[in-house]
């Protein structure tokens, strides 16, 4: 599935990269927020939020953002909303106390190899829609290359690591 887009949400998108690697190893990864500056071409930095320090619904945590890579350059906080090891890892950027953007990792593993599939859909308000309506094929464009990036360099790392 290396190079496959699976099918578009009206509001996203996502994109699936296959792990020589067990989906507990790609589960520590994509997991945890603090290593994504070494993957994401757009955040450099995340932290967790109110005592958190791990992964689970309801937690918080902020990232520091490069939008597209060249600016504006802004923390944006977000919510754990799917928590599941080795299988799923969601969550939802915030704005003004709404959800605008959800974010997600699915995990499948099969004979000791892992597909894992990044995606990301707009809450489907009316700003939302018409944001997407607007600059969705640009902005969706800059999404599937910065998952795949995202992707391709956890699945390095991990492929690196492993014997």
């Amino acid at each position: 599935m290396a190079g496959k887009t699976p099918t578009n949400h009206p509001l996203g998108d996502s994109v699936a990269v296959q792990i020589n690697a067990p989906a507990s190893a790609v589960w520590d990864l994509v997991s945890d927020i603090t290593r994504i500056g070494e993957f994401s071409p757009e955040t450099f930095e995340a932290e967790w939020l109110g005592g958190a320090t791990g992964p689970e619904v309801g937690a918080s945590f902020r990232g520091h953002v490069k939008r597209n890579q060249k600016g504006p350059t802004y923390w944006t906080t977000c919510e754990v909303t799917v928590c599941e090891p080795e299988r799923s890892f969601g969550f939802a950027v915030i704005s003004g106390n709404k959800r605008v953007n959800n974010w997600r990792y699915d995990l499948e593993e099969h004979d000791g190899v892992t597909t894992v599939t990044e995606s990301f859909h707009l809450e489907p308000s009316v700003p939302t829609k018409i944001y997407w309506a607007a600059v969705g094929r640009w902005r969706g464009e800059t999404n599937r290359q910065g998952m795949r990036t995202t992707l391709e360099r956890i699945k390095a790392v991990i492929e690196a690591e492993l014997p």
